[in-house]
């Protein structure tokens, strides 16, 4: 019986001052094995006399028992302070301040569409929107398209089965405006339009920013003051502008924008073209049934990417689509 509660608290103690589940797994073969030293006790029953195997085996079973239950709450112990060691090692404090990641900004192309519908703004013009869908009426025929005039050939659409499209330009929102409502008129209609072509250049989806004021004695004079002054306050400086002759089927004269522009590269400022203009069309102001022997209008188109690019120092349009963080983070 000593030899029994000699080796229970040795069993007891060692399992005690365990620190790892390593170290424990050993103790209980050591003890509990089939070759253990308890396991041991028990096999050498036959051995004693016969009135001295009862209480010796209980007495075994019992040390064999409790060994085990002290393994086992040891055990549970090791396991529970491993986890929380874990938590500890992995848990995020919620009070601590930010790491400082780096915000969001506004896209380039965003950027300058909300800064030229800014000036217009303060120009007195207001903001008009329409569908990205259209019908080939509004985006053609109200427009003096003939149904074949060489001049459609200037848009490679995208047509959907029903005879539907998306927009080629946001000029189709003039048209709703003014089917709506009564002159004057005095709007802008920026938004993304559509056309079959990628190149460094163009992309099949791109903005625009178009301009319609009708009125009474409105005069190609009052669209180059409008333009000037736009073009001096989107790019912050003095700009040289003049108009070249060209064609548009929905306005007449019409005309193409261009700017002085420096280059950045020590030569003499040159012509650039931004835009294109004229003077609407007596067919269009007829079309939304408005009378051109007493009103007259002027519009213009201008692309967004193109005024980005400039203002920003973009040299390939393609830079504007690419998702690059490198790029955008310039304009946080």
């Amino acid at each position: 019986m000593k030899q029994v509660e000699s080796l229970l608290r040795n069993a007891l103690s060692e399992v005690a001052d365990s620190v790892d589940l390593r170290a424990l797994e050993e103790l209980r073969v050591r003890y509990l094995g089939r070759k253990g030293e308890i396991t041991a006790l028990l096999k050498s029953l036959g051995s004693l006399p016969e009135d001295e195997r009862k209480s010796f085996g209980q007495a075994v079973n019992a040390a064999r028992d409790q060994v085990g239950e002290a393994i086992s709450a040891r055990k549970s112990g090791l396991e529970n302070a491993q986890l929380k060691e874990r938590l500890l090692a992995g848990r995020i404090d919620v009070t601590l301040p930010g790491r400082g990641d780096p915000p969001g900004g506004v896209h380039p192309v965003t950027l300058a569409m909300e800064r030229a519908v800014r000036i217009f703004g303060q120009l007195g013009f207001d903001v008009a929107t329409g569908p990205e869908v259209e019908d080939d009426y509004h985006n053609f025929g109200a427009l003096n398209f003939p149904l074949h005039h060489p001049a459609r050939a200037m848009h490679d659409t995208f047509y959907f089965a029903d005879g539907r499209l998306l927009r080629t330009h946001t000029s189709p929102v003039q048209i709703r405006a003014m089917k709506s409502g009564k002159p004057p008129f005095r709007l802008i209609a920026p938004g993304k339009v559509f056309r079959s072509d990628s190149d460094q250049t163009h992309t099949p989806m791109f903005h625009q920013i178009e301009g319609l004021l009708v009125g009474e004695g409105v005069t190609m004079a009052d669209l180059k003051g409008v333009l000037h002054a736009f073009v001096n306050g989107f790019f912050e400086r003095s700009l040289g502008m003049r108009f070249r002759p060209s064609y548009f089927p929905f306005t007449e004269p019409s005309a193409e924008v261009d700017i002085t522009w420096d280059k950045g590269d020590g030569s003499e400022n040159s012509w650039l073209e931004i835009l294109g203009c004229g003077m609407v069309h007596p067919n269009v102001l007829r079309a939304c049934d408005v009378d051109p022997e007493r009103y007259t209008g002027y519009a213009w188109g201008m692309g967004v990417e193109r005024l980005a690019m400039l203002r920003y120092g973009v040299t390939d349009l393609r830079q504007l689509f690419e998702n690059d963080l490198q790029f955008l983070r310039q304009f946080h």
